[in-house]
């Protein structure tokens, strides 16, 4: 078995681009540009634990400030399981980490993202 405990060093500085990307877009009040990074940064992290809960806490302040309680409840949820799922290895690949999907769907990876997670992994 497989045990994830850091994020590459390459790989993150991807993973904060995306978060850095959601922070402008939040500031800038483009409510679907700021998740589509919060998506794109949760599909690079959830492979490692502190990243992946991170994407899920961004996600439940997000569902917060929409005052979107299913999000809010769904990210609840994750945030309690997600970070030890990443620590063994057995997440599924491609989601994008929102109530909008289930929590074990596998999806497919953007073209660009796939690129860069081959690139380091």
């Amino acid at each position: 078995m497989k045990f994830n405990i850091a994020i590459p060093t390459a790989l993150k500085a991807h993973y904060y681009k995306e978060i850095e990307s959601y922070r402008i877009a939040l500031k800038e009040q483009n409510w679907s540009t700021a998740w589509q990074h919060l998506e794109r940064s949760h599909i690079i992290g959830q492979s490692y634990p502190f990243e992946h809960s991170y994407s899920h806490w961004l996600m439940l302040i997000f569902g917060f400030k929409q005052k979107d309680f299913k999000e809010v409840a769904g990210q609840l949820i994750r945030l309690l399981v997600g970070g030890w799922k990443s620590f063994i290895d057995h997440v599924p690949v491609g989601n994008t980490g929102g109530s909008n999907v289930p929590p074990l769907k596998k999806m497919e990876i953007p073209a660009d993202l796939k690129f860069i997670l081959n690139q380091h992994n």
